[in-house]
């Protein structure tokens, strides 16, 4: 398909997709799935509500004709979706493609990186809020120590992917393993990055109060290494970059909380159920499986997805207060990736 590049209302273009594979997860993160919200009885999409491999093949295509340039693969936990390694390899063939990613907790990729970087995949992000075992385990509901999460880590290095680590901070639950985690990724020359802690679903009992600031953690990090500031890259680049001086490792910050980035927005969001979302934090969604399986031509999906990015005019975190996170809308990051 030609390249077109589309725009918002407040004149931001498409550039980057998050396409949600699944919406189960092997473990019960506090700040996701928390165990008490999804139980051994909770009831998750049944595979004929998940786009097919085909489905998310096309509907990316599309996007990519529309101006993106990058696409990241999540869940819920991706590796948990049945030959993977097929859809990376489906995706990473599309002309105009610039890169495909994927996050995940990790566990799985001892049995699939090498499969995942064969069929094209660049890099991933794992997420690991921290080094202690016994805290990992009361934050991932499971009481799964690291060790599975480090030798995903390992995995993946060894099968030539990039790797970043993404580390959720909550006031009084893990502020404390900043630095430890700091020190081992510099150590280890990984890029972690400290991501504030999101009002991001119904489930997760967000309020202010637990969230420690991107310039609060870079306080903590000043007082042990030098940083140097690093430039975007790109416009819409999300993470604030350093560099630890002399070296060649970066450290950055998503600080969505208290340094809103809906000016540079450039990201939609596919969830597994193919919904089309707009915000991470706006819950309506624009069916767009349905009206594929109900016969919608090419030209049609172009049409209804070039509407909905034309319409949008998302700005929550520039607009966010506590009171307007707990009256608006949500949608379960198991649904929508992060």
């Amino acid at each position: 398909m030609e390249k077109t590049i589309i725009k918002d209302k407040f004149d931001r273009p498409l550039r980057d997709l998050r396409i949600s594979v699944i919406d189960r997860c092997n473990f019960r993160c506090q700040y996701c799935m928390p165990a008490d919200q999804f139980g051994d009885d909770f009831e998750f999409l049944p595979r004929s509500a998940l786009l097919t491999y085909e489905e998310i093949e096309r509907v990316a295509k599309v996007f990519v004709s529309l101006g993106v340039e990058k696409i990241r693969l999540t869940g819920g936990e991706p590796l948990l979706r049945k030959d993977l390694p097929l859809l990376v390899e489906k995706i990473s063939n599309i002309e105009g493609l610039n890169d495909i990613g994927l996050t995940t907790n990790g566990v799985l990729l001892p049995k699939l990186a090498q499969k995942l970087k064969d069929a094209g995949l660049k890099r991933v992000n794992v997420s690991l809020d921290t080094l202690n075992d016994e805290l990992f385990g009361q934050i991932n509901g499971r009481g799964i120590g690291t060790k599975p999460v480090l030798d995903g880590i390992a995995a993946a290095k060894k099968a030539g992917l990039g790797v970043k680590i993404n580390m959720v901070v909550k006031k009084g639950l893990n502020d404390s393993e900043i630095i430890p985690m700091a020190d081992y990724c510099k150590n280890n020359g990984l890029e972690l990055r400290f991501i504030e802690y999101m009002d991001v679903g119904s489930t997760n009992g967000w309020k202010m109060d637990d969230v420690i600031t991107k310039k609060q953690i870079y306080m903590m990090l000043k007082e042990h290494y030098q940083l140097e500031n690093l430039d975007p890259a790109y416009f819409g680049e999300v993470a604030k970059l350093y560099n630890y001086k002399d070296t060649n490792v970066n450290v950055g910050f998503i600080p969505s909380v208290s340094e809103s980035f809906c000016s540079s927005c450039t990201r939609s969001r596919l969830s597994a159920n193919g919904q089309i979302f707009t915000c991470l934090f706006n819950g309506n969604g624009h069916d767009i499986r349905n009206f594929m399986r109900n016969g919608a031509t090419d030209e049609e999906l172009i049409t209804r997805i070039t509407s909905i990015w034309n319409g949008r005019d998302d700005r929550y975190s520039d607009e966010r207060t506590e009171e307007t996170a707990k009256n608006r809308k949500k949608i379960e990051m198991s649904y929508i990736g992060g």
